[in-house]
């Protein structure tokens, strides 16, 4: 079912103004730190850093060497890892027809967290493995609550799913609680993970970049399926549709992004469920459109929660997840709410 002509000629309006606010959060977060910097000394460097731009910034060598070495990968890995959950909680949705489908609550994002705490854990010297644990853990978590929701039945509706997502992440948080004794000495580095944090520099910008690359493209091209799938697999089949194959590659796409999220930068809460539902709000519930916003708002969304993190107790940090937690819990009550009445 093709979306509505107003939202699909306003598509490029929207992406330009989610654009718009990503840019303006990135300089933001360029910004913030114990260095005074001004902001048209941050764009004129920022700007330096394009290929085949030559701008002179008047920064010197140790402020230049600050921005790139500390701030820009901080900011960059923040958006990318905020990009990568609401694509993901979009994609859920999409998959699950379920507006609360989220990878925290499905137990993606746990399994990734169980994965990734046992390869820090057997596994401390090998670095490059804990996006592929972190996947596999991703995919098993979802399939879990998969499962118990299909054997749950039906008579519980949209929330019987979430439930079960629910029991599975306190399962597997209950494992990982479990595994972390064995490693005393790493308490502290999970503990730190498990709250979030974007600050791991350049090494884990690069790690997460393929995986992030190809979940994200997997996830665009198939933002017109979604739609398809969204009027019943009976109809999307008769219009040619695949549903179980579709189903099957965003599920895997959303469970790659968000294990390559949770590998880099730990349990970051309620993003996968705060922007998609922000995004179909102001622009409609064409998953053409609510995937690349989604993508944009989500990134903006976590570099200026970062942002907040890093000044709210200064100069102390608050962990990142702390601060998404602040703004997701009420949000989730909302939707519940919202998600209630529309069903009487």
């Amino acid at each position: 079912m093709a979306a509505p002509a107003g939202p699909s000629r306003a598509r490029p309006l929207w992406v330009l103004c989610a654009l718009g606010v990503l840019a303006v959060s990135m300089i933001a977060g360029l910004l913030d730190g114990a260095a005074d910097i001004s902001p048209w000394q941050v764009v004129l460097q920022a700007a330096d850093w394009l290929p085949l731009v030559h701008v002179d910034s008047g920064l010197a060598p140790v402020e230049q060497g600050l921005l790139f070495e500390l701030r820009l990968p901080r900011v960059l890995l923040a958006a990318v890892v905020g990009g990568l959950l609401a694509m993901a909680g979009a994609g859920y949705q999409g998959v699950f027809r379920n507006p609360l489908a989220d990878p925290y609550l499905l137990g993606a994002a746990a399994g990734a967290g169980l994965a990734t705490t046992m390869a820090i854990v057997l596994l401390p010297a090998m670095a490059g493995s804990i996006p592929v644990a972190a996947f596999a853990g991703a995919v098993g978590g979802v399939f879990l609550a998969y499962t118990l929701g299909n054997a749950a039945g039906r008579a519980g509706g949209t929330a019987t799913l979430v439930l079960a997502g629910v029991a599975v992440t306190s399962f597997l948080t209950a494992i990982q609680t479990f595994v972390q004794q064995f490693k005393v000495e790493e308490l502290q580095r999970i503990y730190s993970w498990i709250l979030g944090d974007v600050g791991g520099g350049w090494d884990q910008l690069w790690l997460v970049l393929p995986y992030a690359a190809v979940s994200a493209v997997l996830l665009l091209l198939h933002g017109r399926m979604l739609d398809v799938l969204s009027v019943g697999d009976e109809e999307a089949i008769s219009l040619g549709v695949r549903a179980a194959r579709v189903r099957f590659t965003v599920l895997l796409a959303a469970s790659l992004a968000t294990a390559a999220a949770v590998a880099v930068s730990g349990l970051i809460g309620f993003v996968g469920i705060v922007i998609p539902h922000v995004v179909r709000r102001l622009a409609g519930g064409s998953y053409r459109i609510v995937l690349p916003l989604s993508l944009i708002g989500g990134a903006a969304f976590l570099v200026l929660a970062d942002l907040v993190a890093r000044t709210v107790i200064a100069p102390a940090e608050l962990p990142i997840g702390v601060v998404t937690m602040f703004v997701g819990a009420p949000f989730f009550v909302f939707i519940l709410r919202m998600t209630r009445q529309a069903a009487t």
